[in-house]
C-alpha cells in the first residue's frame, strides 16, 4: 500500500473550517485527529466551565467535519487506555492510521508549540506545522512593524499606532484612505456613567444537547476540585450556534455598547458586552467576520461609529497588538516585574468572600460564568493587585484559570503590560491605577459596600483609597521617572507628613488583615 495518507492535527482552540491545516484537506486520503487529554485540562485547575466549554465544543466541531464526510478519529478523554498528553496520543494516531504526514496549525501557546517541535523528532513521519491563518497580522507583520523604526527591538510599544495601521490594512471603518468620521478613536465617547433607567437586553440562551451534558458529566466526574461552577452552562458549542450569538449582539447589544462599555452594575455581568472572546478565541467565529457584521451596521445606521469602532478595535486593535507582544517577548515576558511585586494572591480570590463589593461582585460573577468584562478585569481585580503588590506570576495563572477566553498568549500579556505594569512600561505608558472614586463613577458597586468609598483613612475608608497612595509610595522610585506620572507623583511629593503616615498605618492593617490570608487549597471548589 501506497503511505498517501495525511493526518490532521486539530487542537481544542483551533475548531475553525477554514484553518490553515484543514484548507487543502481531502476526505478521500485524509484523517482529522482531535484529542482530549488531562494535561492540557490540568496544564493549570482551569475553570469546570471552561473545560465543559471546549469539550463540548470539540466534539460538536468534530460532528461537523464528519457531515462533510471526513474521517474524524476523535479521542475522548474518557476513553479506555487514553494517552495523557498530546505527544503520546499523536504518535498513537499516526501508527494506527499508517499516515506518511502530519499536518497541523501553529499552537498558539509557547509551551505547546515547543511540545510540537519536539514531535518532529520522535514521529517517524514528517510534521508540518502552518501559520495560523485566523490572526489578521502574523508574527512577520508585527516585528516588521515593531521594529521598523530603528531596526531593533524598541524599548515600548503602543497598541494605538498598531491598531491605526491595522485599519489601514484592513479598510474596515475607512473612507477614501481616512477613518470614518475623521478620528481613529473614539474612547472618550466610550466611559458613560450607567444611568438606572437603561435596560439590559435578554440574551439568548443555548440549552445543553446531549453532547454537552455528556461532557458536563466528565467534567463533573475528572474535575470535581477545579475552580468554579459548572452550572448553569448556557454557551454556545456549536459554529451556528456562535454565529446566532454574534448577530444577536449586532442586533440588539452593539448600538449600546460604545456608550457604556466602560460600566459596572451589580447583578449584570454581561451588560451590552459581545460576551464573543470566548468563541473567537476557539475558533468558532471568524474575527473577520464579527468586524465586517459590525461595520455593516454603521454603514446601515444601525449602530452608531463609537460603539462599531470600539468593537472592531477590541479585536483587529487590542487582539491582534496582544498576541503581537506574546510572540515577541517571550519567553521572558512571562517573569516580567518591573516593581518587584511579591505579596500573595489572597485567598477571596477563590472565594468572591470579600468586604470589597466591587471585588466580590467581580470574582463571584467568575466563579458563575468563567466570564468577567475587560473594566472588571482591568480596573477592579487588576487595579486591585496592582496597587496591593500581588506577585504577577500568581496573577498570571489565577487569570489563566478562571477565565473561558483565557489562553497564555492572550492573558500574558494583558496581565503582566496591561493590568499590573510589571514590564516597566513596555506595553502601558502608566500604571492602571486608580482609587475608589474612579469604581464609584463607574459602577453602582460602592452604595452596597461595607467600606465608605468617601473616606480616606482609617478601618471604614475603602481600602482602594489608601491603597493607591500607598502603591505610589512603594514604587516612587520608578514612577517619578515617568512623565505621565508628574502630576500625581508631585502631589505625592507635596502630602503632608501625617497623612503619608496615616496611608501607610491603613494599609499595613489592612495587609495584615483577615482580606489578604492566602488559602492554601486555592484552586478547589
Amino acid at each position: 500500500m501506497v503511505k498517501d495518507k495525511v493526518l490532521r492535527f486539530v487542537l481544542g482552540d483551533q475548531l475553525s473550517r477554514w484553518i490553515s491545516s484543514l484548507e487543502d484537506a481531502r476526505p478521500d486520503t485524509d484523517v482529522i485527529f482531535m484529542a482530549e487529554v488531562m494535561a492540557e485540562a490540568t496544564s493549570v485547575k482551569h475553570h469546570k466551565k471552561k473545560i465543559a466549554f471546549l469539550f463540548s465544543a470539540m466534539r460538536h466541531f468534530a460532528e461537523n467535519l464528519r457531515d462533510e464526510g471526513f474521517t474524524v478519529d476523535y479521542l475522548c478523554l474518557d476513553a479506555q487506555n487514553s494517552p495523557g498528553d498530546f505527544g503520546s496520543a499523536l504518535a498513537e494516531a499516526v501508527e494506527r492510521h499508517d499516515a506518511a504526514r502530519v499536518v497541523m496549525t501553529e499552537p498558539s501557546e509557547m509551551r505547546v508549540l515547543e511540545a510540537a517541535e519536539s514531535w518532529r523528532e520522535e514521529l517517524d513521519v514528517d510534521l508540518d506545522i502552518l501559520a495560523d491563518n485566523r490572526f489578521l497580522a502574523s508574527h512577520e507583520d508585527f516585528v516588521s512593524w515593531a521594529t521598523k523604526d530603528d531596526g531593533g527591538q524598541p524599548k515600548s510599544l503602543r497598541m494605538e499606532y498598531f491598531y491605526r495601521e491595522m485599519r489601514r490594512r484592513t479598510g474596515y471603518l475607512m473612507d477614501d484612505g481616512e477613518p470614518t468620521g475623521g478620528e481613529w478613536n473614539y474612547d472618550a465617547e466610550n466611559r458613560k456613567s450607567l444611568p438606572d433607567s437603561i435596560k439590559v437586553p435578554k440574551r439568548p440562551e443555548f440549552a445543553p444537547d446531549e453532547t454537552t451534558r455528556a461532557v458536563m458529566e466528565l467534567v463533573a466526574d475528572r474535575f470535581d476540585g477545579h475552580f468554579g461552577d459548572l452550572e448553569p452552562f448556557d454557551y454556545p458549542v456549536k459554529a451556528k450556534d456562535a454565529k446566532a450569538y454574534l448577530d444577536w449582539f449586532v442586533a440588539e447589544a452593539l448600538p449600546c455598547f460604545g456608550d457604556w462599555q466602560d460600566a459596572m452594575k451589580q447583578g449584570e455581568p454581561l451588560l451590552f458586552h459581545s460576551h464573543l472572546s470566548t468563541l473567537i478565541n476557539c475558533g468558532l467565529l471568524d474575527p473577520r467576520e464579527c468586524c465586517e457584521k459590525a461595520e455593516q451596521a454603521y454603514r446601515d445606521g444601525d449602530a452608531p461609529l463609537n460603539a462599531v469602532e470600539g468593537f472592531i478595535r477590541q479585536i483587529i486593535g487590542w487582539r491582534e497588538f496582544i498576541r503581537g507582544v506574546y510572540w515577541l517577548k517571550m519567553p521572558d515576558y512571562a517573569n516580567s516585574n518591573a516593581l518587584e511585586a511579591t505579596r500573595p494572591l489572597p485567598g477571596f480570590f477563590w472565594t468572591g468572600e470579600t468586604a470589597m463589593n466591587c471585588l466580590s461582585q467581580a470574582i463571584s460573577e467568575t466563579r458563575s460564568n468563567a466570564y468577567a468584562h475587560h473594566i472588571q478585569r482591568l480596573m477592579v481585580i487588576g487595579n486591585f493587585c496592582l496597587i496591593a503588590g500581588i506577585d504577577p506570576r500568581e496573577v498570571q495563572e489565577w487569570f489563566l484559570i478562571v477565565y473561558s477566553d483565557a489562553y497564555e498568549w492572550v492573558e500574558m500579556p494583558n496581565v503582566v503590560g496591561m493590568a499590573l505594569f510589571a514590564d516597566g512600561g513596555f506595553v502601558a505608558s502608566k500604571p492602571y491605577a486608580a482609587s475608589g472614586s474612579y469604581i464609584n463613577k463607574m459602577s453602582d458597586y460602592c452604595g452596597s459596600c461595607r467600606f465608605d468609598v468617601k473616606q480616606k483613612s482609617g478601618e471604614k475608608a475603602c481600602p482602594f483609597n489608601y491603597l493607591y497612595w500607598n502603591f505610589l509610595y512603594e514604587n516612587e522610585k520608578v514612577l517619578k521617572k515617568n512623565h505621565r506620572m508628574g502630576l500625581i507623583m508631585g502631589s505625592l511629593g507635596k502630602m503632608k507628613k501625617e497623612r503619608l503616615e496615616e496611608v501607610r498605618t491603613d494599609s499595613e492593617r489592612f495587609f495584615d488583615s483577615s482580606e489578604m490570608r492566602v488559602w492554601d487549597e486555592s484552586a478547589s471548589g
